[in-house]
């Protein structure tokens, strides 16, 4: 699938947008979100209301402005979210166009008929071939096959699909490319995985998260609070006009009341609510993940405790040399020179890496191996070696071996030789130490000792370090004994490990941590890893894995990326901090804006003789007119939900560091700055409408 990141001015998402923002003003859509909701219940109250002065000869130029931008902060809101579906629709055409109508091949008996695949059901056997789509999801029960599966993944190198083991499951619409499998179907017509994506992606099914509910219900909360103290304005004002003996026709008028209402609540972030959580699982799916449920996302920004395999993960999962360690009266360089002679043919990670290193630390380089008259010898389980028959310049023949300590001990007394103390010593020092040692020997010579280890990843040490920054506490999974796991879990920086580690075990883990009040993330792709997969909190299935798998996980990584774990958590920070930072912003805002309406209205009440009243000292920002003020604050409170829609889309920039540091960011930025900004805003509107 391809996961290209659409740009946000994109012309045919825009246009697209601002239609849909008129489609989602049904009451029906409207009242999902109760703060618009009360926006455009004022936008009608007060549009109704200069219609009728119209009727009546009492025009306002002033209600029908109020009006406008009341209309406009309403389709706004609904902009930001229309954006934001735009975005993931636009990602799904990528799928559709992959979810043809194709014929499948399906066993009936001993017959195979051809049928559409939209009429198979699960349970149902089809048979692929080179060459063929494949019709729907399903489990290889037989055979082996290339397959091409860059209509989900966006990777064009094909992958191996096989009965049997842990990468057993295929998804419809992906090629078969070789040989032939016999699959059987695992679901339903409209149900497959890229029918899920598509209607994921484009927000079909997205379910408000716990956090975003609670949210919203505080918000309604505070909507209503302020909705109670602007419906009883009226009297304590008429009260302060009659103590100051003005008319009563001075009094707070119904669109002004709407539109100390509309500032007042928290309109921004109630705007902009439903793009930050929309947005959150586009930054997701830019990375190749697809998560089941904004859930999903958001309890991974919760996440405190990652549980993570060893291989593939931590390290490369291949054993590669690192050092060559000869023995008495051996030169380096001669162990070197044997080793990669008798690995030129081996074309394991383990045997490559041997040609590698011997080429990098002595400069000795790959020779023809015809010249030698060579015959390689390749591993097997029974002799546990490898290696190379050759003759030399004096014509013998020489018989190199590399293999495991006691193969080769055997090796050498069969040739009458000698194998040395020292060389079982380093073999017990770097088993002891996690390592894989390889021992070379030369007809009845032993040379050395080859030192394999399974090679941490670069960097990993840092990620972990950010990771324990944010308090999130990493475990090492691993089936290796406990020398070896606490050697390369002290090597990667991980908080803990867990040795020689069983299905079972990863689930007992699992359920010991979330009953101390933890939440935990895993990754997985084998059957075997499916019960523990559905009692993490975020579980992470190779898209590689089995069916089952992919559907005990709540997020599929189509990348099959081990480390994709850390990223997902990331996301889910991201997406906390920004609807955080956002509601800071937006609360600051009220209390700004505050200071904009209030003041500006209530100058006319007790003025003295010198025309000035006591209320003047709350009038800091010295606005033009009450009318202006009112309509600044009302432009200005619209205006700033567009400008914000980057900001959520693209989300608040993720920093690893402490709770602490976070939240006194979050204040210092975006709540000093919701209360600066209005300021500034209105200030510069007034001076506008004043002109």
């Amino acid at each position: 699938m391809s996961t290209k990141k659409i740009s946000l001015f994109n012309k045919g998402i825009l246009v697209q947008a601002a239609k849909s923002s008129f489609s989602k003003l049904k009451p029906s859509l409207q009242v999902k979100n109760p703060v618009i909701f009360i926006v455009a219940i004022g936008a009608v109250l007060t549009t109704i209301l200069v219609f009728t002065g119209l009727l009546q000869g009492d025009f306002s130029s002033f209600n029908l402005q109020i009006a406008i931008w009341l209309w406009f902060t309403v389709l706004f809101a609904n902009f930001s979210e229309a954006i934001a579906e735009g975005r993931g629709k636009a990602q799904a055409e990528s799928l559709r166009k992959h979810r043809t109508e194709i014929m499948a091949r399906k066993i009936v008996g001993k017959q195979i008929v051809s049928t559409l695949a939209t009429a198979l059901r699960k349970g149902d056997l089809v048979v692929c071939e080179a060459g063929d789509v494949i019709p729907s999801d399903g489990e290889v029960i037989e055979g082996i096959a290339s397959v091409d599966e860059s209509a989900i993944t966006g990777e064009s190198a094909p992958v191996i699909r096989e009965s049997g083991g842990d990468r057993s499951a295929v998804t419809g619409g992906t090629k078969v490319i070789s040989d032939k499998i016999i699959i059987k179907i695992t679901t339903e017509p409209g149900n497959t995985f890229i029918d899920r994506i598509i209607a994921l992606v484009e927000g079909a099914n997205r379910q408000k998260t716990p956090n975003e509910i609670a949210l919203t219900i505080l918000l309604s909360g505070l909507s209503i609070i302020f909705l109670l103290a602007v419906a009883t304005l009226p009297a304590f004002f008429g009260y302060s006009l009659s103590a100051s003996g003005l008319p009563m026709t001075q009094n707070l008028t119904i669109p002004v009341l709407i539109a100390l209402l509309v500032c007042l609540i928290p309109t921004t972030i109630g705007g902009l609510l439903s793009a930050i959580g929309i947005s959150g699982m586009d930054r997701l799916l830019q990375r190749n993940v697809i998560a089941t449920s904004g859930r999903a996302i958001e309890a991974a920004g919760d996440v405190d405790v990652l549980l993570l395999d060893k291989t593939g993960t931590i390290t490369f999962g291949n054993r590669m040399a690192t050092d060559f360690i000869p023995a008495d009266d051996v030169t380096v360089e001669e162990l070197a020179d044997a080793a990669q002679l008798s690995s030129l043919s081996d074309e394991t990670p383990e045997g490559r890496s041997i040609v590698v290193l011997a080429k990098e630390k002595f400069n000795i380089r790959g020779r023809e191996v015809h010249q030698l008259n060579a015959t390689f010898i390749p591993f097997t389980a029974q002799s546990r070696m490898s290696g190379v028959d050759y003759q030399a310049e004096d014509g013998r023949i020489h018989h190199i071996r590399k293999g495991s300590a006691d193969a080769i001990r055997t090796f050498v007394h069969n040739n009458n030789g000698f194998y040395p103390q020292k060389i079982q010593d380093s073999v017990s020092e770097l088993a002891r130490q996690g390592a894989t040692p390889l021992v070379v020997a030369s007809d009845d010579r032993v040379l050395g000792v080859v030192h394999l280890k399974d090679i941490v990843k670069g960097g990993i040490k840092q990620r972990f370090a950010e990771l324990r920054k944010m308090g999130i506490k990493t475990v090492m999974i691993t089936g290796d004994n406990s020398l070896t796991a606490a050697a390369i879990a002290a090597e990667a920086g991980v908080d803990d490990f867990m040795a020689e580690a069983k299905p079972e075990d990863k689930l007992r883990r699992i359920r010991e941590e979330q009953t101390n009040g933890h939440l935990v993330g895993m990754i997985g792709d084998g059957t075997n890893d499916a019960p523990a997969l559905a009692q993490a909190d975020v579980g992470i299935a190779m898209n590689t894995g089995t069916q089952a798998a992919r559907e005990a996980g709540n997020m599929v990584d189509l990348d099959s990326n081990p480390t994709k774990l850390i990223e997902v958590v990331e996301v889910g920070k991201q997406l906390l901090m920004t609807r955080g930072s956002l509601t800071t912003f937006s609360i600051a805002n009220d209390v700004a804006k505050y200071f904009a309406i209030i003041p500006a209205i209530t100058l006319s009440l007790y003025v003295g003789k010198n025309g000035v009243g006591p209320l003047s000292a709350l009038n800091v920002m010295h606005l033009g007119s009450p009318q202006s003020a009112i309509l600044s604050a009302v432009i200005f409170n619209a205006i700033i939900i567009i400008l914000l829609v980057p900001l959520a889309l693209k989300g608040v920039r993720y920093k690893p560091v402490s709770a602490i540091e976070a939240l006194m960011r979050n204040l210092f930025i975006y709540g000093l700055g919701g209360i600066i900004a209005p300021f500034i805003g209105i200030k510069f509107i007034d001076i506008l409408i004043n002109l």
